[in-house]
């Protein structure tokens, strides 16, 4: 609409748009966002911002993914390797109790966190606000707010363009503005206005401390000469500095383009990168586009991947889908059906993956993109027991290999830093690994310096696990290259087991072991960590040395499937417990929380391919689910909705995914009606709670597999129907058999089915 159309229509024109019919995708809002949780995500992969939407103090929190503390990691101090054996020597004795304590010997340091770049604020002058509607569009990754203010029409309108490498705000109002725009943050920094710019430049933390670690001293420490720089540039053609604040007046549109670059360079380098004069480069290339240009080329940019995969589960009351999508989710989690709000979440997810993951080797985080915090839960970093691994499930069959580059240039950089830690830490000379976190330094050693539980600080099974998305890449896409490219880090991983493998019985098992976060109960009534021969462990490693020895027969590397080939067959088989479950353990233990979140044991049923549907093993995996029940976490509701899902019970893994979608209230918000655990915050983000993305990711590649699986030999079509979604259609998806997949199904039934390359 052009600026004099929009300002001769009133408040007539206005109350219009406020009404009109919601868009197929969008999320919609009667308010301006109060929390975090409330927020709209906008990101190209790199630059991110959450908008609030408030037509007085117009709040959009910022984000860099490359903005952490820290420095390149140089791994430990010395090797701690030969406690290794003392840990062995203990379990042999069957002394779990002194296994544990000498466990402590080998933790590292803990992962760097990563921060906040800070926050924008424009600032109108107060008014009476009316027909106030705030929206996120994902046909086109567009934020807009429109209301009346003091009855007159305003308009705001944010996206991150990934082809100009900016945050671009738009404002259009019918009565001419009046705006400030200030920059703050809470990292060291100086600001400054001139002209129509405000430049601030900052520095993170050369070193951080978690939340969950107390050291002596600060738990940040800064030196202005060392660790990640930045510099935010904000540019406005219709403003003029005023102080350290940038003021448009007099004028009814302004463009407002916002940058950063950070002094990264990489992670095996030090953060001295040129980027004072990229980041004003970058703003002064942005503002010298007309508005409309700078939308095509985003939204161009944007729907090339976006468009790729379209779902339709049916159509929603026309009633309930005009309702803002907060109350829609509210009403869905006490049991209303709503099957474009579950479209809804599913599209979320890969909107969420193609705005924050784009940067090479610089993955979606614990949060994806978007953090306000200075110490985030659990630093925001890369956790890899679960978390990094669930954001990347969906990457591959939702058609974003793209997005999945992100995660694999990672794992070479861990490959390279995760050499030292097999060495140093655990005495294998081949290979490499990685433990429970990382970061943007590709820090690979187990955290906790002598003071972590070691079921979750000495797990050290993350880069065999990150390593098996190396063969999905390659099933699913068919790049030769790229295999090519990535196969030395998946023979690396596999390197590690082999090396890390030790015999029992006949059997190869691995002595030291854990289970991620779980604590078993041996029948003396010890509460313990440490083990050998975990289930998780061997499943992680068959996963690993499966994928491993069919690249390296693809490749051609004969001699490492000879090593393969000779060790494969004699890992412990899986075991079923007395209860018919899945044993987790070597032995039938107890485990202190049977309805624990974390089900690693089985991997090998989802995302691995060991346990078939159908089998003594299926059974067991089912019955493990039954035992863990429906109340978990977010992100482990996503992954139960995958199990449920390959196991063919597609009732259970839908009920799963109506638990998912249960509604969460922002985690600052304390009033009577308040709703808590896990879920789905109003927003739409993954409630850990506190906000985790993996869920969301979980979610969207549970519905995948739900309606499709496939192995490289070929393709099920509704593997796991629910009675829900009894007639419906989806286009786009990938398949292992390097295929496209179109499916239309009426009353349960398959109607068509298309492969095409």
């Amino acid at each position: 609409m052009r600026l004099s159309s929009f300002i001769a229509c009133g408040a007539l024109c206005l109350a219009s748009l406020a009404c009109r019919s919601v868009q197929p995708l969008e999320l919609h809002y009667d308010k301006p966002a109060t929390y975090f949780e409330e927020a709209l995500p906008l990101g190209n992969g790199r630059l991110g911002a959450m908008v609030y939407g408030d037509p007085c103090t117009f709040r959009l929190s910022l984000n860099d993914i490359t903005l952490w503390t820290g420095e390149p990691d140089r791994g430990a101090e010395e090797p701690v390797s030969g406690w290794v054996e003392k840990v062995r020597e203990a379990l042999d004795a069957e002394d779990y109790k002194q296994a544990d304590a000498l466990q402590t010997h080998l933790q590292g340091h803990f992962s760097e966190s990563y921060q906040p770049l800070g926050k924008l604020l424009l600032q109108f002058p107060e008014a009476a606000i009316s027909q106030y509607r705030r929206s996120l569009n994902l046909a086109d990754a567009t934020a807009t707010v429109r209301c009346l203010r003091d009855g007159k029409p305003f308009e705001a309108q944010c996206f991150v363009s990934a082809p100009d490498s900016a945050i671009v705000i738009r404002l259009v109002s019918a009565t001419p503005l009046e705006v400030s725009l200030e920059l703050s943050s809470e990292l060291p920094h100086q600001t400054e206005a001139v002209g129509n710019t405000l430049i601030s430049d900052g520095y993170a933390a050369y070193h951080a401390y978690p939340g969950y670690y107390t050291p002596e001293g600060d738990s940040f420490l800064y030196d202005p000469g060392r660790g990640i720089h930045y510099r935010t540039v904000v540019r406005c053609d219709q403003a003029e500095a005023q102080g350290e604040t940038l003021c448009i007046s007099g004028v009814r549109e302004a463009v407002i383009v916002v940058t950063n670059q950070t002094s990264f360079d990489g992670f095996d380098k030090e953060p001295v990168k040129e980027y004072q004069s990229a980041a004003l480069a970058q703003a002064a290339l942005a503002a010298s586009k007309p508005w409309k240009t700078l939308l095509k080329r985003h939204q161009a940019d944007y729907q090339k991947f976006f468009n790729r995969v379209s779902l339709d589960l049916g159509q929603t009351d026309p009633a309930v889908k005009a309702l803002p999508t907060d109350e829609q989710l509210r009403r869905y989690a006490d049991g209303e059906a709503n099957p474009e709000l579950e479209v809804l979440y599913f599209q979320y997810g890969r909107y969420l993956l193609i705005s924050s993951s784009r940067t090479p080797g610089v993955p979606a985080n614990l949060q994806g993109l978007w953090n306000e915090s200075m110490d985030p839960p659990w630093s925001s970093n890369y956790t890899t027991n679960i978390n990094l691994e669930e954001n990347y499930w969906p990457a591959e069959a939702a058609a974003l290999p793209e997005m999945h580059q992100a995660l694999l240039g990672f794992v070479r950089n861990l490959s390279v830093t995760g050499e030292r830690t097999a060495r140093d830490y655990y005495g294998v000379q081949e290979g490499w690994c990685e433990a429970h976190n990382s970061d943007i330094w590709a820090m690979t050693c187990p955290v906790g310096l002598g003071s972590g539980d070691p079921s979750w600080a000495n797990w050290n099974m993350g880069g065999a696990w990150l390593s098996t998305h190396i063969w999905e890449h390659w099933l699913f896409t068919r790049n030769r290259r790229d295999l090519e490219r990535d196969y030395p880090a998946l023979k690396g991983a596999a390197q590690f087991c082999l090396g890390v493998l030790v015999q029992k019985d006949g059997k190869w098992i691995t002595s030291p072991s854990t289970s991620p976060e779980n604590i078993y109960i041996t029948p003396e009534g010890y509460h313990g960590r440490t083990l050998y021969g975990a289930t998780a462990d061997l499943a992680i490693i068959r996963e690993c040395l499966t994928d491993a020895l069919a690249a390296a027969r693809e490749l051609g590397d004969a001699g490492f499937a000879r090593e393969v080939e000779a060790v494969l067959p004699n890992l412990k088989e899986y075991q079923v417990g007395a209860s018919g479950a899945l044993q987790e353990w070597y032995y039938d233990w107890a485990d202190e929380d049977p309805r624990h979140r974390h089900q690693s044991h089985l991997i090998g049923l989802y995302p691995g391919h060991q346990i078939k549907a159908g089998t003594v093993l299926a059974d067991a995996a089912h019955k493990t689910l039954e035992i863990k029940g429906f109340e978990t976490t977010g992100w482990s509701c996503g992954w139960r909705v995958n199990l449920y899902a390959r196991l063919g019970d597609g009732e259970s893994a839908y009920r799963m995914y109506r638990r998912l979608l249960r509604y969460v209230s922002p985690d600052g918000y304390d009033g009577p009606d308040a709703r808590r655990g896990g879920g789905t915050y109003p927003n739409l983000l993954d409630a850990h709670a506190p906000f985790q993305i993996d869920g969301n990711f979980g979610g969207c590649a549970g519905v995948l597999e739900m309606l499709v699986q496939s192995t490289p030999e070929g393709v099920e079509a509704l593997p796991a129907l629910p009675s829900a979604w009894p007639s419906g259609e989806i286009k786009g998806v990938r398949t292992r058999t390097g295929q496209t997949l179109d499916l239309s199904w009426k009353n349960g039934k398959v109607t068509r089915l298309k492969l095409s390359k």
